[in-house]
Parts: C-alpha cells; sequence; structure tokens
C-alpha cells in the first residue's frame, strides 16, 4: 500500500493511500467528531459534524473525503467549530433530546458532542417533523423518533451487518423518518431481535426494553464472557446494574463475532437470574430432592452408569450432547461412550 503523508492540526502524520481523512485521523489518534460513520457500516457523510477545513480554504466531510499527499487538515478550526455547533443545534431543534429522561444518558454521542461544545438548548425553533413511538409491540427493542437524528446508522447496521433490511426511510425532507418493513410498528415487522441497530444508534432513539428503569447507563458494571447458545463463541459484555441483575448484552468486537449478536445472545440472559435455576445438585431421597455436593452427586451417577452397563450392556446408554458445550467438551462427551462406556449412542442437537 502506497504510504502517504498529511498535516492535522499541524502534526505530521502517515496513512495510505485510499484512506479517507477520519480513517488516518483515528489511526493516529486524533479526535475528530462524528456521528453517521461507524467503522462496520459504508460510508454515508449524512450528519456533517466531521467537517473540517482542507488546505485553509474548503470544508469537506472528513469520513469521505480520501486523503491525499501533502494535503492540510485542520479539524477544530473556529469556521469549522462554528458550523459543528450550528449542525448540533438543528439536530437539537427538530427533536426532543430530553437528556434527563433518555433510555442513552450518559451513553449518547450526540449528548457527548453538545457538551464538548457547551450547547445546552437550540436558539432557534423549526418544524417537527412525523414522529412514531414504539415502545410495546416488540419484546426487544424499543423506538422513540423523537431522538432519532436521521443519521441512518440502523439502516446500514440491518442491510449490511445483520442484512435483514427492516430499516429504511420513507418520505422526504422534514417528513423524514425511519420504517421498519413499511410498517410503523417494529413488531410487525422482520426484525429478527439482534439488536445491531441499537448498539449502533449513537442517541436514544433505539433502545433495548431490558434496561429500561433498571439502571442508568454510567452505574452498569461490565464482565466480558462468551454465549452459552451455540458453538460459535461470541464475545459478549455483559452490563448488571447495582443490585448485580444482568440488564444488557453488547457484542464485543474482539470476538469471533465482530460486535454482532443474535436474538440468543442479545436477549437470552434472563436465566441466570431467574429464582428457579438449580444452583447446586439435587439428589432425590426418600421422594424428594435434596441439595447434595458435587462428589456426592457424581458418585452416584457413575455407579448408575456402572450398575446399567453390568446388567443391560453398554447399548443400553445413550448420551445427547450439547452446541452450548465447547468443541473440546463434546470430544470428550463422545470420548467418554466409546472409550469409557463401550458405545456409539452419541447423538447431538445441532443435528435436528
Amino acid at each position: 500500500m502506497e504510504q502517504i503523508t498529511i498535516t492535522i492540526n499541524g502534526r505530521e502524520v502517515t496513512g495510505t493511500r485510499g484512506q479517507t481523512i477520519l480513517e488516518v485521523a483515528r489511526a493516529n489518534g486524533i479526535d475528530v467528531p462524528y456521528l453517521c460513520y461507524h467503522p462496520k457500516i459504508s460510508k454515508t457523510g449524512a450528519c456533517r459534524i466531521c467537517m473540517v477545513k482542507i488546505n485553509d480554504q474548503m470544508l469537506k466531510t472528513a469520513c469521505t473525503e480520501p486523503a491525499t499527499n501533502g494535503m492540510k487538515v485542520e479539524t477544530e478550526d473556529p469556521e469549522v467549530v462554528a458550523v459543528r455547533k450550528g449542525i448540533l443545534e438543528l439536530l437539537l431543534a427538530e427533536g426532543d433530546h430530553n437528556c434527563l429522561y433518555c433510555e442513552a444518558n450518559g451513553d449518547c454521542e450526540l449528548q457527548r458532542l453538545c457538551f464538548k461544545y457547551g450547547i445546552e438548548r437550540p436558539d432557534m425553533t423549526i418544524p417537527k417533523r412525523k414522529r412514531t413511538k414504539d415502545i410495546t409491540t416488540s419484546q426487544g427493542l424499543r423506538r422513540n423518533e423523537d431522538r432519532c437524528i436521521l443519521c441512518g446508522r440502523c439502516v446500514k447496521a440491518c442491510g449490511e451487518i445483520q442484512m435483514q433490511r427492516v430499516w429504511n426511510f420513507t418520505g422526504r425532507g422534514s417528513q423524514t423518518q425511519l420504517t421498519a418493513d413499511m410498517y410503523d410498528a417494529i413488531g410487525d415487522s422482520s426484525c429478527v431481535q439482534c439488536g445491531t441497530c441499537v448498539q449502533l444508534c449513537p442517541t436514544g432513539a433505539l433502545s433495548f426494553q431490558p434496561v429500561l428503569g433498571r439502571g442508568l447507563a454510567w452505574e452498569l458494571e461490565k464482565e466480558s464472557s462468551i454465549c452459552i447458545y451455540c458453538g460459535v463463541g461470541c464475545k459478549i459484555d455483559f452490563y448488571k446494574n447495582k443490585e448485580g441483575k444482568l440488564v444488557k448484552a453488547i457484542g464485543n468486537d474482539s470476538g469471533p463475532n465482530e460486535g454482532h449478536l443474535c436474538v440468543k445472545g442479545r436477549f437470552g440472559f434472563d436465566f441466570v437470574q431467574s429464582d428457579k435455576r438449580l444452583t447446586k445438585p439435587l439428589i432425590k431421597k426418600n421422594g424428594k430432592f435434596e441439595e447434595t455436593s458435587w462428589d456426592e452427586a457424581l458418585s452416584l451417577v457413575a455407579k448408575k452408569f456402572s450398575e446399567i452397563k453390568a446388567q443391560s450392556g453398554p447399548d443400553s446408554i445413550m448420551a445427547f450432547s450439547s452446541a452450548k458445550c465447547t468443541n473440546e467438551e463434546n470430544y470428550l462427551m463422545q470420548k467418554f461412550m466409546r472409550a469409557v462406556i463401550g458405545t456409539n449412542n452419541v447423538d447431538h442437537c445441532a443435528r435436528l
């Protein structure tokens, strides 16, 4: 790849031909604000927040403008900052971004930029576009277009990552709004509840149902783990509230899933805190289940297997394995059945 050199805010940095100004800046640790851009989706250039001044002359969107050798870029020029503030005021004026009652409060990119540039409320009044609130039709997702800035991230996330193509825009100009398969209600659409649109949404326009009223963004504690459902091994960042309850799951970019999750990984964690969950082995004694130790439970199982094998032969026993297990655990299961029990009666849920 051909190397290029550009100057950003007086600092000489390097990149490769074909990169945009924003990509070069990010690679060199230089902050350029943006809202519609996301590294996982194609470039849009819609929000104009990433506007920068090139060669002391023209304003261009850093997320779409190719970096060229010898280019001079200013990211916080007074004219650039003025434009940015004007755009942020317009976004606030056409929406209803109440940071005290927003699901994304503390985790909102628009809120963060408004704090950065000292914007509390817009000094203008503009016509409001048609808005939709859908907070009941989907068990996993909520939609509040009072906080939508029409950045298009959700549309591209659904079309380019999940490839479900549920979200799209309808209407023109001030009447533009989101639509889910041309329906107002998410529950009427073909949405598969993967939650990728929410994970990429920069505001509180799309949010997760399970977290609502159960913890603010800065109160949640993160712990990383591996999804327990299929054998892909998706890495997940689980968030728990002050009471220790899991309320949210976000795909971790360092796993094989690269941040993406299916509906099971996204919402299938409620069993963890279910009062019906078994946390200790149980053995039935005198017709009732009683808690016991793992050593006693495993010894009983081994004894019963040995008795059955002695009385009815090894083929009277079978094993049913699981995609929730690791490859290594499944390997040990079939080896245990063949080498210890002495049977080939091994099956697996993935065959179904």
